[in-house]
């Protein structure tokens, strides 16, 4: 019996795979890399306390460079303050590897600090050590000065301790993982576990919750992943550039705690895959 179907040619399976092959790489380059994306979760941790809902934005990795424009990073930021965020945290790589315009990127980033209160901590592209060797800055001198100037609040294996909408928050920030400069103890100095407070830890690249698994905190706020930035079907992100690659994107529960991931809002090489950049609110109830 032959089939009275219609009959597909070599000529038009050629063109197809032809279209294929073009058009993945296009969308990987141009198309999705653009497509920011905002996500919401829910985190308990006020331990049956009466207080309002926290919302805390949290956005990574924004990446200024050739091929993240400040005025993507802007659309980010202006897309996360409509959520009206009562607390906005940002850990790192605020940088590829050069900044040639710091009054403009001041400009991007300003709005944070005036819409809440806005912290952060630094990325291996930021300066220092990894970044000299990957042809970046020698420290993270010019990078503290854009969050100072931008009214952002860096912790830099320090602590701080707020109270908003009935919170009480201590917040820790840590120094990079990459660039040798987490120092745990002396970020955590002076902070005892007080069933009162909420701690929250800032530290970019999420496998530092190993070097601060034996101190008190309850969420820990990273990004370096960029969700694996390419996220292949059956592969997974493969390419993610940590040793839990459990722990990729996302909000994850991890030994009686929180970690959230973000799959942040810039790319390195101008690429993204199957993994949109992201625009996080995590809402502490």
């Amino acid at each position: 019996m032959t089939s009275s179907g219609p009959r597909i040619s070599r000529r038009v399976c050629l063109a197809g795979f032809v279209l294929c092959a073009l058009g993945v790489p296009a969308y990987t380059r141009w198309i999705e890399p653009g497509r920011l994306v905002r996500r919401q979760y829910r985190v308990p941790l006020s331990n049956g306390s009466e207080v309002r809902p926290l919302k805390l934005l949290h956005l990574s990795d924004l990446h200024a460079s050739a091929v993240v424009s400040l005025r993507h990073i802007a659309r980010a930021i202006h897309q996360g303050l409509d959520w009206q965020p009562d607390l906005i945290c940002l850990t790192g790589d605020f940088i590829t590897a050069h900044l040639d315009s710091p009054e403009e990127y001041g400009a991007v980033l300003a709005p944070l600090a005036r819409a809440a209160p806005t912290f952060a901590c630094l990325g291996n592209h930021d300066g220092g050590r990894w970044a000299q060797a990957a042809g970046g800055y020698a420290d993270t001198a010019l990078v503290q000065r854009l969050l100072d100037r931008s009214g952002i609040q860096l912790l830099h294996n320090t602590a701080r301790t707020i109270e908003l909408t009935g919170w009480r928050l201590r917040l820790v920030g840590v120094g990079d993982l990459w660039a040798g400069e987490l120092d745990a103890s002396r970020a955590f100095a002076g902070v005892g576990s007080t069933p009162d407070r909420t701690t929250l830890v800032l530290a970019h690249n999420p496998d530092a919750k190993q070097q601060l698994q034996r101190y008190p905190w309850h969420l820990l706020l990273a990004g370096h992943t960029h969700g694996g930035q390419l996220r292949l079907p059956i592969l997974g992100t493969p390419f993610a550039p940590v040793e839990d690659k459990r722990f990729v994107a996302g909000l994850h529960r991890w030994q009686d705690r929180w970690l959230h991931i973000s799959e942040g809002v810039g790319n390195v090489y101008g690429l993204r895959f199957n993994c949109p950049p992201t625009i996080s609110l995590l809402t502490l109830v």
